[in-house]
């Protein structure tokens, strides 16, 4: 039987942007509002789109958050929310991203007085194994010090989980992802006509990347990499960011500008990933990749880092997926070659990873999440 909520509540979604609520917390909005309570999301519109037309929204709020906690606009994000919750009295806050994360919990510890239930979802610490000092020294203390304005930190990687249990003052719970709906990528057939439209020629093999152009992704490593692989193997980048440019100008100096296409943010993803042959995704640090998820179900064989939240959370190498120990140029053009040589091992891979992905589909971790919201209200958090 499905944990139920009472009737008639209100419950905010907060992130530093629109587009994190739209790209992955709507299955959720939708349950609130199939339970009858009264939905709202505070974000910064930073142009993705409509705001006026999130699905199962009710009221959006339009906050000043920067995604850096030293920029002038935190002060006024703060201010926003504190009269927020001063006008507003909600029975649940779900927030999400680190600075909209802390922003929000600081504006609501009054509210939590009152019986509002704050919970957290950390998608992917800033401080993990092998970041930078720096990361420990800002980000630990302070999610140390926020976890007390918090009734339950939700983390996505075991790494995040046992970290957290270690150090928070509220109640800690493990829910593997955000949710990926597999049959959407699952019943994607490969399409010739797509291919042709991303660039595409018969013969090319098209590595594919999706994610911000930013340092964090690595693209460039990939792009570094093109001139170690033979002249068919195209790379496709779905995203945008600040980065944008600096890619295009490394491609023009590595003489590849003609093999990478930078596609912008798209959303017929599970089509590119159908007329692709591999993800490559070289990432820094992750909390749990949506887009590797989405690539496993989609039946395309994926490269990449051994960083938290895909090894071993989500990949094992030769198995699900090829691990890069170092996420190099030349480690990069190894994996390709590999996979473009071994047919076995792509059908391996494939199997193992559509196996793997299936206990992150959007139905187990929405039951996981639903079980938190109804057990806020089955103890005294507070």
């Amino acid at each position: 039987m499905e944990p139920s909520l009472p009737r008639n509540g209100k419950v905010l979604f907060s992130a530093t942007i629109v587009r994190h609520i739209v790209q992955f917390h709507i299955p959720y909005l939708k349950w609130f509002k199939q339970q009858g309570w009264e939905t709202w999301v505070a974000a910064n519109d930073d142009g993705s789109g409509d705001t006026t037309v999130i699905p199962y929204c009710d009221h959006f709020v339009n906050v000043d958050f920067s995604r850096s906690p030293y920029s002038m606009q935190t002060i006024a994000a703060y201010r926003q929310l504190r009269d927020l919750f001063e006008r507003t009295r909600f029975d649940i806050v779900h927030t999400h991203t680190p600075v909209g994360g802390v922003l929000t919990r600081l504006a609501a510890r009054n509210a939590r007085k009152t019986r509002t239930r704050v919970i957290y979802t950390a998608h992917g610490f800033h401080f993990y194994k092998g970041s930078p000092l720096a990361n420990w020294l800002l980000w630990y203390p302070v999610e140390r010090f926020m976890s007390r304005f918090t009734d339950v930190l939700i983390t996505i990687n075991e790494e995040d989980f046992e970290c957290a249990e270690r150090f928070a003052h509220c109640r800690v719970e493990y829910v593997p992802g955000v949710g990926v709906d597999l049959s959407k990528f699952a019943a994607t057939k490969r399409c010739d006509a797509k291919r042709e439209e991303i660039g595409l020629v018969p013969g090319d093999f098209a590595m594919l990347s999706v994610g911000d152009l930013i340092p964090r992704k690595n693209q460039a490593a990939i792009v570094r990499a093109l001139p170690l692989l033979p002249s068919g193997v195209k790379l496709a980048i779905c995203g945008e960011g600040p980065g944008r440019e600096r890619l295009l100008s490394l491609a023009s100096d590595l003489g590849v500008s003609d093999r990478v296409s930078l596609l912008g943010f798209r959303d017929d993803i599970a089509d590119i990933m159908a007329a692709c042959d591999c993800l490559v995704f070289p990432s820094v640090h992750e909390g749990l990749p949506v887009s590797v998820m989405e690539a496993m179900a989609s039946g395309l064989p994926v490269v990449a880092s051994s960083i938290r939240g895909i090894d071993p959370d989500l990949l094992s190498d030769q198995e699900s997926g090829l691990i890069l120990p170092e996420a190099t140029p030349k480690a990069i053009a190894s994996a390709v070659t590999k996979l473009m040589c071994d047919p076995g091992l792509r059908a391996c891979l494939v199997e193992g990873a559509f196996t793997s992905v299936r206990r992150f589909g959007i139905e187990r971790t929405l039951a996981a999440t639903i079980k938190i919201y109804a057990g806020i209200f089955d103890a005294d958090l507070h």
